[in-house]
């Protein structure tokens, strides 16, 4: 029996896909693998016996991945597997920054009881009027799952879409509309925008691009959403724009104390995944691919670990993770399959075996670059 930790409630589908050979609960002080969502791990001490954590969900910034490279622990996460939801209250948000609707929604709550609310509505309607999308500039930075799924809506609901994304794969560029542009340069991407639309994971080179710098670059009454992550955005640079009228509206899907309240600010309380159908992409995805790796060590979607997979050909399996560099050939010449990938500066191999895998365990582990050995 394995035993799964989960640090947030995941949907009973995803769960459902681990089977009767797996314990997963909350209360569990020993355990293999980790589910979660938001939960906050960066401080969390592990097992040792802890072979790998499964993000249902995209980003991985509440987990220390670093820490877990060191220990040897396989992070995965779920790309992709929320993005139609994010990328419909994207759509969302487009028009809710065009149209005063929250505003309008609240004042027309004010004239419940009033006997003159039809006569007030149609007078004071005009205090909320607004711009149509059709016709303006979209500009998204990052056009992978969720990115390219908005600049396709936007294009189909008549908008110039222009997009900027330095590491855009081939398949990612290729379910591309076409009528997309592609820039290279961050500040045509920026002086074009009537919107602005931010699709890219937090990083030491994302964090904060969204600055006075960028800002002064846009067109006044610039509107910007951000449905990524908080910390792409200076907030007071944000806020002191809005202030000035250089942004007309900021809408966040991750409000912090420096905007919630703050005139021009619409604050979403992180409901990007929050569809029945996202969390349980995500559930299904995370179980699915932490299952794979307890059971036969294959990786997928691990934003720590190379991806690798092999089918099984052998009844004893050993995968080991190493330094980029670490000679293991007089290892993997002694399987009966063997296959190995690198990235960024770390190795990962699987080992199939004819006989049993405990003396070479032993060797491997003694092994200079060796980081862990799995036995599978």
């Amino acid at each position: 029996m394995k035993n799964i930790k989960l640090f947030n409630k995941i949907a009973a589908c995803g769960l459902n896909r681990l089977g009767d050979d797996y314990n997963a609960k909350e209360e569990l002080k020993s355990y293999e693998g980790i589910l979660v969502r938001s939960a906050q791990l960066i401080e969390e001490k592990f097992p040792s016996e802890l072979l790998a954590i499964a993000r249902a969900g995209a980003g991985v910034n509440n987990i220390p991945v670093d820490r877990c490279t060191e220990e040897g622990i396989c992070v995965f996460n779920t790309p992709g597997a929320n993005a139609n939801g994010v990328k419909e209250l994207a759509v969302l948000c487009l028009l809710l920054a065009s149209r005063d609707v929250v505003g309008a929604i609240d004042w027309a709550k004010t004239l419940e009881g009033n006997a003159d609310a039809a006569k007030l509505v149609e007078k004071g309607k005009s205090a909320f009027a607004g711009c149509e999308i059709k016709g303006k500039t979209l500009s998204i930075i990052g056009l992978g799952a969720i990115g390219g799924m908005l600049a396709n809506a936007a294009i189909a609901l008549g908008m110039d879409v222009i997009g900027y994304d330095p590491w855009l794969s081939v398949p990612a560029a290729l379910k591309l509309d076409a009528r997309v542009q592609i820039t290279a340069d961050l500040d045509v991407l920026f002086s074009k925008a009537d919107y602005l639309s931010i699709h890219v994971p937090s990083t030491p080179d994302t964090k904060g691009m969204i600055n006075a710098s960028a800002i002064a670059k846009m067109k006044d009454q610039v509107k910007i959403l951000n449905l990524a992550r908080a910390d792409l955005v200076n907030s007071a640079d944000v806020v002191s724009a809005l202030e000035q009228g250089k942004i007309k509206v900021y809408i966040t899907d991750f409000p912090n104390a420096d905007v919630i309240g703050k005139k021009g600010v619409i604050a979403i309380p992180h409901l990007g995944a929050s569809t029945e159908e996202a969390e349980d992409n995500c559930a299904i995805m995370a179980a699915d691919q932490l299952k794979g790796f307890i059971e036969n060590g294959n990786v997928v979607n691990s934003v720590n670990f190379p991806a690798l997979s092999m089918a099984r050909c052998a009844a004893e399996r050993l995968t080991v993770l190493y330094k980029d560099g670490t000679d293991l050939s007089a290892f993997t010449a002694k399987a009966v399959a063997a296959v190995s990938a690198q990235r960024k500066g770390i190795g990962y191999a699987i080992l199939d075996l004819a006989d049993s895998a405990d003396a070479l365990k032993n060797e491997l582990e003694k092994l200079d670059g060796v980081i862990r050995v799995f036995r599978f």
